[in-house]
C-alpha cells in the first residue's frame, strides 16, 4: 500500500485507490456528482492546499527567491496543528492503504504537491513511484 501523488484530472492508475483533491477550489464546470468519473477526486480535502494567499504567490512566482518564498509560506502553512496532524494521518494510512493526493497544476515541481510529497516523506509515508 503507498501514496501516489498525481495531477487531478488525468486518468486513474491501476491501484491508485481513492483520490483525494488537495485543492482550494473544485475543478470549474464540471457537476459535483462527475467530480470522481472525470478522474478529479473522490474526496475534496482543500486542508492540504495553499491559502488563496499562498497559491497567488505560488502562481505569480518567476523566480528562484519568488518561488523559495512560496515553498516557505506553503511548508509554514502545513506546521500549523491541523495541516500537520492530517500529514500525520495519510503518512500514517500509506502503510495500510492505497490512495492518492494531488493537485491540477501540470508540472509538479511548480507545484505545492511537490511540496506536499516531501512533507508526507519526511513523516514516513510510503510514497509510489
Amino acid at each position: 500500500m503507498s501514496i501516489r501523488i498525481v495531477r487531478l484530472g488525468t486518468p486513474r492508475t491501476a491501484g491508485e485507490g481513492l483520490r483525494i483533491g488537495t485543492v482550494r477550489r473544485p475543478p470549474r464546470g464540471v457537476p459535483k456528482t462527475e467530480f470522481a468519473s472525470q478522474d478529479w477526486y473522490d474526496v475534496w480535502y482543500p486542508n492540504l492546499a495553499p491559502s488563496a494567499e499562498t497559491m497567488k504567490l505560488g502562481q505569480e512566482a518567476e523566480t528562484p527567491a519568488q518561488w523559495n518564498a512560496f515553498m516557505r509560506k506553503y511548508k509554514s502553512e502545513m506546521a500549523e496543528a491541523d495541516a500537520s496532524r492530517s500529514i500525520d494521518l495519510l503518512a500514517a494510512l500509506s502503510h495500510t492503504a492505497a490512495f492518492s493526493v494531488g493537485c491540477y497544476c501540470e508540472d509538479e515541481s511548480r507545484c505545492h504537491r511537490s511540496l506536499l510529497r516531501g512533507l508526507l516523506a519526511e513523516r514516513g509515508a510510503d510514497i509510489a513511484n
